[in-house]
């Protein structure tokens, strides 16, 4: 049908076509309606309507509010450039003159002369509101126009400016700040990554330092090139202040700054040349989108002019002090209290004396008549008098009134002064008090008490450092009592055990002892850093040392696929040297080699005399080696370069701890190394004379105690909370058929037991649950039923000072854990023949 209808009515589709082009029409109109509609009642734009002269038609709500005038205050009444600034639309009338070769007058003309021309326009201006405040705006001008295109109006369409203007000028400070900090000659500018490791070194640290970026770039710290002393202190001080342990190095100059705190310090920095200068570092943390840590900007100063300018300072101002000291110290000789006043008798000035004396101010006391602080005031008004008619006064006697009426009596004497044209200026006089003497007594009286509560906290701080260590030590040695105790026991087990036990056995006794060994080196390490370790050095065998250290390190040597070539038995050098500390540098040295080495690699471990006097001992690895410059940073403490390529674990003071241990031993570490193909670690020592060792170690064997045929029963009470050493010591008194074991898990038990039992020997552990082992003792010695008994202490509590804390609380003797059998049998021994004569002495 609708092909038909075309073919009779040609004309109908031109009817269709005009309808569907009008309802298009339409619709757009309605659509640019709207989008009219929500511009002209936004509060986001000002909308503004001129007739083509300019005079304002129509000012929409976001105009009153972006300018402060209401529609009907401008409407018929001004232009566009009546709100505008005047300057800006004269010079955008040059501008456009100039631009397109036509004179275009300054006012409204200027604004809107592209678009009047057809020419999209939209530029920047200064509007000024009502109250005289202006603001920056984008305006877009548009002409309105008639169907015969004629000009009918303009319409101008602006937005406030003002934020992206802010916004701009920020970035642009920001900008030139960052760029002249990091260009400046003035500022060392050190970025890292956030490991520490320097990735920016600007201009000024180039001039600073001596180094050039590529000398540091991606291979040293800002630690690296600061003083190590102040870096510790530094570390240490930030552990105490923060309550956090913090590890010296680069952690300690950016700790704060990762935790979200200002952080500015001096600090003294080192330059290529190994010169220093005094620097004031401040340190920010470099974050990404996420606020996670990216890095630290460091920015330094060159601290020496102030510092300089500060030494300077000091010294004038101390000479001044040294000055006005001398000069005072004339003037007060053989004085207390000091007074000038003018001729009038009105007080100029006072020393502190005087204002004890009188219990006033210095402000107070100047101003004031001399006479108003003493009790005769005509008589002080006197001397003043008598004093300037030229006549000496000596030892004039007032009384002085304080202010709270206390009254002292003082011998005055006082002369006139005179400036240096000789003008009389006043009176001098001075007071002597006994009672300030007094007063001086009793403040350094109380400096003493103050000095003493001093140290005595400062005992009670190293008293807590060396129980926190007792403790330690307590924690560490309980556990190997038993793996040693039960250890030597099996050894001695009857059947005995077979060859391939006894090798095992041997290897857990030799390793549990070194494991001892190690425990009191760690605890040593106070002793070390203090320098108060003490060594006990003799002439030692390096043979029996290497020995003992191959059977020790050869196991980790073949888990690994090491091969281990030591020196050939028989070695004849002997050194002075402290016998465990220097297998403690041995092991470490070869632990290293191990460690670090190239699968299936090889450690050579050889010794020479390098000198006539001295014995070399090196550990030769096939690893990968390392660079010169980070075998300069190897022997500082908690350095663990060439860990970051490998899976190692450590505690980076394995070569500190072997290095110090040389050095006081009076040796000699170095090392050398060659990338790719390995390092050598060597130490040297003092050669000595061979001399007859005694054997050190642990005897293999317990002996059978042999016990006479009618051997009468004696108690042994054993008082220990571990459940592992009670049962130690339940199979060592079972070989002792003579001997009947007690046994009590807490003190007041044990105390219980003994009052009932009388036991011929006690055997106390220190750290007990409830009543400690000395407060057990205590309650013995006081009891007259029990106070006959030996006490054997028995504790891990096996520093220095816990075993003298205990014999001079009153034990028979002290043990310490882990026990060694023979010792430990052979005390209680010598405790049981004393209770006997003991108790042969009561009868």
């Amino acid at each position: 049908m609708s092909r038909q209808f075309t073919e009779d009515a040609p004309g109908a589709v031109d009817v269709v076509t005009d309808v569907v082009t009008e309802v298009r029409r339409e619709a757009a109109l309605l659509k640019t309606g709207a989008l009219q509609n929500a511009i002209f009642n936004s509060a986001n734009f000002s909308s503004i309507a001129t007739d083509e002269k300019g005079v304002i038609q129509l000012f929409n709500v976001g105009a009153e509010r972006m300018l402060g005038y209401t529609a009907v205050e401008v409407v018929d009444k001004i232009t566009p450039a009546d709100i505008s600034d005047p300057q800006e639309v004269i010079a955008r009338a040059k501008a456009l003159s100039v631009e397109l070769a036509t004179s275009i007058t300054p006012g409204f003309e200027a604004l809107v002369f592209k678009a009047s021309r057809g020419i999209e326009d939209i530029y920047e201006l200064t509007y000024i509101r009502k109250d005289g405040s202006r603001f920056p705006a984008v305006v877009s001008v548009t002409a309105l126009r008639a169907d015969h295109d004629g000009i009918i109006g303009y319409l101008l369409i602006g937005t406030d400016n003002t934020a992206r203007k802010q916004a701009e000028e920020a970035l642009l400070k920001a900008g030139a700040l960052q760029n002249a900090i990091f260009s400046s000659e003035n500022f060392s500018s050190i970025a890292t990554d956030e490991k520490g490791v320097i990735q920016l070194f600007n201009v000024g640290a180039e001039r600073m330092l001596g180094y050039t970026a590529v000398e540091v770039v991606d291979k040293i710290t800002p630690a690296d090139i600061s003083d190590p002393q102040e870096v510790i202190a530094r570390a240490k001080a930030l552990s105490l202040e923060l309550a956090t342990q913090i590890t010296p190095g680069f952690d300690a100059l950016a700790f704060k700054a990762s935790r979200g705190i200002e952080d500015i310090y001096e600090l003294t920095y080192i330059r290529k040349d190994g010169s220093r200068f005094p620097a004031v570092v401040s340190v920010t943390a470099l974050r990404d989108a996420h606020g996670g840590i990216i890095g630290y900007l460091l920015i330094g100063t060159d601290n020496t002019a102030r510092k300089q300018v500060e030494a300077e300072q000091q010294r004038l101002d101390q000479r001044l002090r040294d000055q006005q000291f001398y000069t005072r110290s004339l003037i007060e000789s053989n004085i207390d209290a000091l007074m000038a006043t003018d001729p009038a008798g009105i007080i100029t000035d006072v020393n502190k004396q005087m204002e004890a004396l009188t219990g006033c101010t210095r402000d107070e006391l100047i101003g004031a008549p001399f006479k108003n602080y003493f009790t005769d005031p005509d008589g002080a008004e006197a001397g003043i008098k008598q004093v300037l008619s030229g006549s000496k006064v000596t030892d004039y006697e007032l009384t002085a009134r304080a202010r709270d009426g206390k009254e002292t009596v003082v011998s005055y004497n006082a002369t006139t002064f005179h400036d240096r044209d000789r003008k009389l200026q006043g009176v001098l006089a001075a007071a002597r008090d006994v009672t300030e003497r007094k007063r001086f007594e009793r403040t350094l009286q109380e400096n003493n008490v103050e000095l003493e509560r001093a140290k005595a906290a400062a005992e009670k701080a190293n008293l807590a450092k060396s129980n926190f260590l007792s403790s330690m030590s307590h924690e560490l040695r309980s556990p190997l009592n038993a793996i040693l105790g039960f250890a030597q026991l099996i050894n001695t087990d009857s059947p005995p055990p077979t060859a391939s036990q006894t090798a095992s056995i041997d290897q857990i006794l030799h390793a549990g002892w070194y494991l001892l060994e190690l425990i009191n080196e760690i605890l040593d390490l106070a002793q070390i850093e203090s320098g108060k370790l003490a060594l006990s050095s003799e002439p030692t065998s390096l043979a029996e040392v290497l020995l003992e250290c191959q059977a020790m390190i050869e196991p980790q040597g073949q888990k690994r696929g090491i091969k281990m070539i030591f020196p050939q038995s028989g070695i004849p050098y002997f050194v002075d040297a402290d016998r465990t500390r220097l297998k403690q540098v041995l092991i470490n040295l070869l632990s290293n080699a191990i460690k670090y080495n190239r699968a299936n690699g090889t450690v050579v471990v050889d010794c020479v005399m390098s000198t006539p006097e001295r014995v070399r001992i090196s550990v030769r690895d096939t690893g990968a080696g390392l660079p010169p410059d980070m075998l300069v940073q190897l022997f500082q403490p908690f350095n663990r370069l060439g860990q970051e390529r490998s899976a190692e674990e450590g505690t980076g003071i394995g070569l500190v701890m072997s290095k110090r241990l040389v050095e006081l031993m009076g040796g000699l570490i170095g090392v050398e190394s060659t990338v790719g193909v390995g390092s050598v670690f060597w130490f040297e020592l003092n050669a000595t004379a061979e001399r007859q060792l005694i054997d050190p170690a642990q005897p293999a064997a317990i002996a059978q105690a042999q016990v006479p045929s009618g051997a009468p029963l004696r108690t042994l009470l054993y008082v220990e909370d571990n459940p592992a050493n009670l049962k130690l010591i339940e199979q060592l008194i079972a070989r002792r058929p003579d001997i009947r074991l007690l046994c009590a898990r807490d003190g007041s038990l044990g105390i219980q037991l003994a009052r009932a039992n009388l036991p011929n020997v006690i055997l106390m552990d220190i750290n007990l649950p409830g009543i400690g082992g000395i407060e057990a003792l205590k309650i013995l010695r006081e009891d007259p039923a029990t106070a006959h008994i030996p006490v054997v202490a028995l504790s891990a509590n096996a520093m220095p000072r816990d075993i003298e804390k205990g014999l001079q609380a009153g034990f028979f003797r002290y043990l310490t854990k882990p026990i060694k059998v023979n010792e430990f049998m052979d005390t209680l021994e010598v405790a049981l023949e004393f209770a006997a004569q003991e108790a042969v002495q009561s009868k």
